[in-house]
């Protein structure tokens, strides 16, 4: 029997009104129907035995909902072994300490990359950067090493993406991968956000594969492509011991 046909269909439709908030919060009962695809009256009786489990919170004033504390609750019990966020955290401070940007974590998930942890320039002037945001793998620096490292399939998905901006040519794209193999990190500048500018290595694990991807990101008045350049083999070298730190998967 395939695995498809062990899941419940139930909870696949409880965990994709979940994953909703990832894109934003207090969402209405007829804009999450939209989003998952469902009907608003399945919808409703979902919400409700999530709001009663604790997961979703409704606001009576506005009828919209958002993350209840279980999901907190959840996260709190992660395993540091089983968090890099919570593992490499150390490491992402004194990176942030030496260089003075933010300093991000990516994973990729599907065609997406996440952002698992930050650690905040201090800087008055500086890039924020907001911990469990989603962004597609077709632009930024470190979309572009998690696509560089990964498997053929990976790329090609990405490539496939029917929300691939008209603006980026997919050829000139595959060849910046080749160029980030070659250099062992990637730029951007100006790429995905106007103003920001970020230099990214791969985190590999133990066996050599793809862990997750190290960033560092700030403002193109202090990160000028020469800058990024510069700031590379600090952040390669970084990315180096993170990887020692990660167990396999």
């Amino acid at each position: 029997m395939e695995d498809r046909k062990l899941t419940v269909r139930a909870v696949e439709r409880a965990l994709d009104i979940l994953m909703c908030f990832t894109k934003g919060s207090d969402l209405g009962l007829t804009e999450i129907s939209a989003r998952i695809g469902i009907h608003k009256s399945t919808v409703h009786r979902l919400l409700a035995t999530l709001e009663d489990k604790g997961f979703v919170i409704r606001d009576a004033s506005t009828e919209k909902y958002r993350l209840g504390m279980k999901v907190w609750e959840l996260s709190a019990h992660l395993s540091q072994n089983d968090d890099p966020a919570i593992l490499l955290l150390p490491q992402m401070e004194q990176l942030r300490d030496r260089l003075g940007e933010t300093v991000s974590l990516y994973l990729r998930d599907g065609i997406d990359r996440l952002r698992i942890g930050a650690v905040q320039s201090n800087q008055a002037i500086r890039r924020v950067a907001v911990v469990g945001a989603r962004l597609p793998l077709y632009v930024g620096a470190s979309s572009k090493v998690l696509v560089a490292y990964a498997d053929g399939a990976v790329l090609n998905a990405v490539l496939e993406d029917r929300e691939w901006p008209p603006t980026i040519d997919r050829q000139a794209y595959v060849s910046q991968l080749e160029e980030i193999r070659k250099l062992g990190y990637a730029t951007s500048y100006e790429e995905r956000e106007p103003g920001a500018a970020a230099v990214s290595a791969p985190i590999f694990d133990r066996t050599g594969k793809i862990a997750a991807a190290l960033s560092l990101s700030g403002p193109v008045s202090r990160l000028s492509p020469q800058t990024l350049i510069e700031f590379s083999p600090v952040l390669i070298e970084a990315a180096r011991e993170m990887g020692m730190m990660i167990h396999s998967s």
